[in-house]
């Protein structure tokens, strides 16, 4: 059964895992590599990990921490975090992972998603655009870990950056994140329409329906979410989790256009 991927994405600050609300109130989760062998025995799709800090300090992602995430995951994993150039970009790849996600430099580097994809191919670069809500300007791309607006519409960038070069765009609303009250269906859907590259929904994910509905209303071609596998309970205690195969066999096209209406069919 062919379905959408589905992706926990875990936060990088110093050397541990965190969770944020709204791009803040970051609260620690724990040590990344036993992360990863839980995912591992949970047999996620892939994993995603963002060094939040390393824009701010001008370093890109540790290579040291790639290379131990590539020794330990079974499974494919992408990274992102200050990434600014071809070599940095080369010394990644090199120490394990598939993809590389770019954030801020693909607005301050105009040539980088362009460059990139000719060298290492677009199937490894995706482009993070992180979303948020400005008071009477509506929705615009964010950088520097959602501190400074471009001033740019998220539909307008993206197709910028499919253009350039990008294999993939991750989605993320900002004013949802770790809210656990359902994606931005209506941001998700007005990309996924009008872009050919692959989707990633990402940003307020806290139940199984809010992947179905993500992927049936919003086009998203994958789901990511972060507190969703991390927090259990109401009162959010620390247990990394992940849809059994039953639940994710739920997501596969067959089953959800059995439950779709036969003008919306055609959609998967």
């Amino acid at each position: 059964m062919f379905r959408p991927r589905v992706i926990p994405i875990l936060l990088l600050k110093k050397s541990g895992l965190v969770k944020s609300i709204k791009f803040k109130d970051y609260q620690y989760i724990g040590d990344p590599i036993n992360a990863v062998k839980i995912f591992n025995d949970l047999f996620a799709d892939e994993l995603v990990f963002l060094d939040i800090t390393a824009t701010q300090e001008n370093r890109c992602i540790p290579i040291e921490f790639v290379k131990s995430v590539g020794d330990e995951a079974n499974m494919a994993f992408a990274v992102g975090g200050g990434i600014k150039s071809l070599f940095d970009i080369n010394n990644i790849i090199n120490a394990g992972s598939e993809k590389i996600i770019i954030n801020s430099e693909a607005i301050n580097n105009s040539n980088l998603i362009s460059d990139a994809a000719k060298e290492f191919g677009s199937s490894t670069i995706v482009v993070s655009i992180d979303v948020k809500k400005r008071l009477f300007k509506g929705q615009q791309v964010y950088i520097n870990g959602g501190s400074k607006s471009t001033g740019i519409a998220p539909l307008l960038y993206a197709k910028m950056m499919e253009e350039n070069g990008a294999g993939e765009i991750l989605v993320n609303s900002i004013d949802l994140d770790g809210m656990m009250t359902g994606y931005d269906i209506k941001l998700i859907e007005s990309i996924s329409k009008e872009v050919k590259v692959p989707v990633i929904a990402s940003g307020g994910a806290g139940t199984f329906e809010d992947f179905k509905r993500v992927v049936i209303e919003g086009h998203a071609s994958a789901v990511a979410a972060g507190s969703m596998f991390v927090y259990h309970g109401p009162r959010k205690a620390v247990l990394l989790s992940y849809p059994s195969v039953g639940e994710l066999n739920l997501l596969s096209y067959e089953n959800l256009n059995r439950h779709q209406s036969p003008s919306s069919r055609s959609l998967f």
